[in-house]
């Protein structure tokens, strides 16, 4: 494990006493990154216990969970299997650099239409694949269950007692999840969806936490996942600059965007510490950069 630490930071266009901090959960491992790296922890655990010898995962084109797995697989002795989204994918995924990372790790593919891979474990079209894989672990999209949320409850510590908001990303719940379950009585989490009209997440989450300390703000997916604008380009280029700490266009950045948007507009009390939380997930920024200079737009500085 790579140091992970907590450090201040500031936003380029607002002045604020307020203290701001940020978790380098980006930093805990090269590979497997921020929220992915205490979300596989336990799930890697059971799967030894079992004594399974294969990984079998979900996730799109540019899932950070998909390339985290296969480096979690290559580290433990596991073989690995992603079962992707999107059989359009088939024939050209060696030119997708988060994929071509997570093969270059030991990871094979399945590429399963969208209205298959909507269905997951429940469809039969999915449970034929999964029937010719011998002796194989399943971790679910994203890495969420409650091995996860167990993970990832213990990525609040000593030094994170101090803070009364903490915010991050959302996308499947599994962190946010995680968070709720691991935080003090004064604590509140903030989380920030990376999809369109997530509040169906809020039913999910509470499956797997049984605190209500949390609350989602629905308004800066920027147009759902993985839909980015200028606008959001520019400020995490921005804060950059500012801070020199990288934050990837699907989850983080956004999640910071809105912070700083609720700040400005005074929803989060002044006398608060607000802590946000650094996922990781900067593998995907190389192929976000690559659609936008297609596109002739600015890429995101790494």
């Amino acid at each position: 494990m790579s140091q992970v630490f907590i450090q201040p930071f500031q936003f380029p266009d607002l002045k604020t006493e307020q203290p701001l901090y940020i978790k380098r959960e980006d930093l805990v491992h090269p590979i497997i990154s921020g929220n992915k790296f205490w979300k596989l922890k336990y799930n890697l655990q059971k799967a030894k216990e079992l004594q399974k010898t294969t990984l079998v995962t979900f996730g799109g084109a540019m899932s950070n969970h998909i390339v985290a797995t296969a480096a979690a697989g290559k580290e433990n002795n596991f073989k690995t299997i992603g079962i992707i989204r999107g059989e359009e994918i088939q024939n050209k995924w060696k030119d997708n650099l988060s994929l071509q990372e997570a093969y270059s790790l030991g990871m094979n593919f399945y590429f399963v239409p969208r209205k298959e891979y909507r269905l997951k474990e429940r469809s039969e079209y999915i449970q034929e694949i999964l029937n010719t894989i011998h002796n194989y672990y399943l971790v679910p999209e994203g890495g969420t269950n409650l091995l996860a949320v167990k993970g990832v409850s213990e990525l609040l510590t000593e030094e994170t007692k101090k803070f009364d908001i903490i915010t991050t990303a959302v996308g499947t719940g599994g962190t946010i999840s995680g968070l709720s379950v691991g935080a003090l009585p004064h604590q509140h989490i903030i989380g920030f969806p990376a999809l369109k009209n997530a509040q169906f997440l809020v039913k999910e989450i509470l499956k797997l936490t049984e605190k209500e300390n949390f609350n989602l703000n629905l308004a800066y997916h920027f147009g759902g996942y993985a839909k980015i604008t200028l606008e959001l380009i520019e400020f995490i280029n921005d804060f950059y600059l500012l801070n020199h700490i990288p934050l990837d266009p699907v989850y983080t950045g956004k999640m910071m965007f809105g912070l700083r948007e609720m700040l400005r507009k005074g929803e989060i009390p002044s006398q608060k510490k607000v802590l946000a939380i650094h996922t990781g997930g900067l593998q995907g920024i190389k192929e976000m950069n690559k659609l936008l200079t297609k596109k002739n737009i600015k890429n995101i500085i790494i």
